[in-house]
């Protein structure tokens, strides 16, 4: 019998349930991540914070700690035991999670939030590489779907139970919380679950071993569709993760909502509709690209579009338009940001399962580090922060309703994206290569 760490071809129910492991470990990060965004008004009083500051707090002081480290935690999965790595990073979170409950200021608060980016450095990259190795690539878009709809499932506990928690305990109180399952996560990974063989699903294998760095990055470079590829990614999640992170204070300030209240909304509503979306998106890219390969690029073309249109009706609604449910006032735009949550997300799993394609297995983790840095730079790093600026600088002239406005620029991040997907099918059809087509 294999032991732990020792490399196997896994049969069906062991690659299930290492998704379902994947996907947890994925989903209690993000819980970490999206349960600021029901913590920045408790935390904005009682520091005295300004929004630029919540913005710093809540995405760029992770960021940047993340991208530190991101490329090389990619390089570290493609050459040693992913699950292993996988076990240690889940202990890594665990433990500092634990320290931002134990924070008495604001800046000891911002480093204990950049020592979480650490252990989260080297999850996606991972993940996604041992992905590719447990499904074939006509099962592999909904495999990647299953696991990145793990964001949207953790939005809903965070922005549900995370504001009841938060409430009721405090903003300390609930990091310690959030911070003990992981412990329990890291466990299964390293006592039950074994690592997959490399390339198993690829038809030239891994003949070749891992490069250095330099090597790798200067080879995935020479690949224009793959450079633009993760540009799109980072490009479309700038705008969509600060919305994320600042929808909640959105409903309370534009729509009066309380926190909870706002809380329960943004994650049931936004999270809930994310990630059913997600999941029919990547069984629809499998059903449909094995059939014709253009739309591995289309399906995300279709989903940006409408998402833009959903958005620009959430933001632009009017605020005394309202539904009662349950004896609760509910504002009739939450039916356009469910609307937006569904198609917002159609990009990820043909995007993902396009990248394992173009790189060789040797060099995915990398691949998909330099993915996750760029869109974790952006998205949660710049994105919040630049939304908060926005908002601080259009105080004067629009008070309480600057937040609105400011949350526009994930409509104008959004067309770029679809802009830059549109140059990869370009790029994809004069290279003349078969796997990847569009219509575009």
């Amino acid at each position: 019998m294999a032991t732990p760490g020792s490399v196997c071809s896994p049969s069906a129910w062991r690659r299930h349930g290492l998704l379902f492991l994947l996907t947890l470990l994925y989903a209690e990060n993000f819980i970490g991540r999206q349960i600021m965004a029901v913590m920045i008004e408790p935390i904005k009083q009682e520091f005295n914070a300004s929004d630029t500051a919540m913005g710093l707090i809540s995405g760029l002081a992770f960021a940047a700690v993340f991208a530190l480290f991101g490329l090389s935690a990619g390089r570290l999965a493609d050459r040693v035991s992913r699950t292993r790595l996988l076990a240690i990073c889940a202990l890594i979170w665990s433990l500092t999670t634990l320290l931002c409950g134990f924070t008495t200021g604001f800046v000891m608060l911002v480093v204990a939030r950049m020592l979480v980016a650490i252990g989260e450095a080297p999850v996606s990259s991972s993940s996604i590489s041992l992905i590719a190795d447990l499904y074939p690539m006509h099962r592999r878009a909904f495999a990647i779907s299953c696991f990145s709809s793990a964001p949207t499932f953790a939005a809903i506990i965070a922005m549900s139970l995370g504001a009841w928690l938060v409430a009721e305990y405090g903003w300390r109180t609930t990091f310690i919380i959030i911070a003990i399952p992981a412990v329990a996560v890291s466990l299964c990974f390293l006592l039950f679950v074994r690592e997959p063989a490399r390339g198993t699903w690829d038809k030239v294998g891994i003949a070749s071993p891992p490069l250095g760095m330099r090597a790798t990055l200067a080879s995935l470079w020479q690949l224009k569709a793959f450079r633009l590829l993760i540009l799109a990614s980072g490009v479309s999640t700038l705008g969509a993760n600060a919305y994320g992170m600042w929808n909640a204070t959105f409903l309370v300030r534009s729509h009066g909502l309380e926190l909870q209240q706002a809380g329960i909304l943004a994650g049931f509503v936004g999270g809930g509709s994310a990630a059913a979306g997600m999941l029919f998106s990547g069984w629809f890219a499998d059903h449909l690209i094995s059939r014709n390969p253009r739309w591995q690029l289309f399906i995300p073309q279709i989903g940006h579009g409408i998402g833009i249109l959903a958005m620009l009706a959430y933001l632009l609604w009017p605020t005394d338009s309202t539904l009662i449910l349950n004896g609760f006032a509910v504002p009739t735009a939450i039916i356009w940001c469910g609307i937006n949550g569904f198609f917002a997300v159609w990009w990820v799993g043909p995007c993902f399962s396009l990248i394992t394609r173009l790189v060789p297995p040797q060099s995915r983790a990398v691949a998909m580090a330099c993915q996750t840095v760029l869109v974790t730079l952006l998205g949660v790093g710049i994105g919040p922060l630049v939304v908060g600026f926005i908002s601080d600088l259009l105080v004067p002239t629009l008070g309480t309703e600057s937040l609105r406005y400011s949350l526009l620029l994930g409509v104008v991040t959004t067309a770029a994206a679809m802009l830059l997907l549109a140059c990869v099918a370009r790029v994809q059809r004069a290279t003349e290569t078969p796997a990847v087509l569009s219509i575009v």
